[in-house]
């Protein structure tokens, strides 16, 4: 009887290696499903990544762009700026020079003639001598 008893506790030794080995084997394939699915994700994640700095460059490249050409617009802009203001210096000593001949002549005739001041158009461009004339505007300008 001794012999039996040994037989079933080696036959049931025998049953519960194979489960562990059968659980060992679902556990491994369920890691490497496990793994597999992260590295998938990871993969994606860096494309994704990878699509975003793209679309950023790109974006960052027009932005450089814009700037660029917003630049060379303002430097043009204030080119012309640096010569309107030379241009409107000269004019405006051009008339203080004439308006000092005209005093003199004023002086050596006797002639009475009225002689503006002349503002200084930079303090106070809405003063300049210039003769008011009115704007003449219609509906028809606007239409493009």
């Amino acid at each position: 009887m001794s012999s039996l008893s040994v037989r079933r506790s080696s036959s049931s030794e025998g049953d519960s290696q194979p489960m562990i080995d059968e659980r060992k084997r679902k556990r491994m394939l369920s890691n490497r499903e496990s793994a597999r699915r992260s590295r998938m994700r990871k993969q994606q994640h860096l494309d994704e990544l990878i699509t975003q700095q793209a679309q950023l460059q790109s974006q960052n490249n027009q932005i450089a762009m814009q700037i660029d050409r917003v630049s060379q617009q303002y430097i043009k802009v204030d080119s012309d700026n640096a010569i309107l203001r030379a241009q409107v210096n000269e004019l405006t000593e051009r008339l203080q020079s004439m308006n000092s001949v005209l005093r003199r002549v004023v002086e050596v005739s006797g002639m009475h003639m009225d002689i503006p001041e002349i503002p200084d158009p930079l303090l106070k461009p809405w003063q300049l001598p210039c003769a008011t004339q009115p704007i003449m505007a219609s509906a028809n300008m606007l239409q493009f």
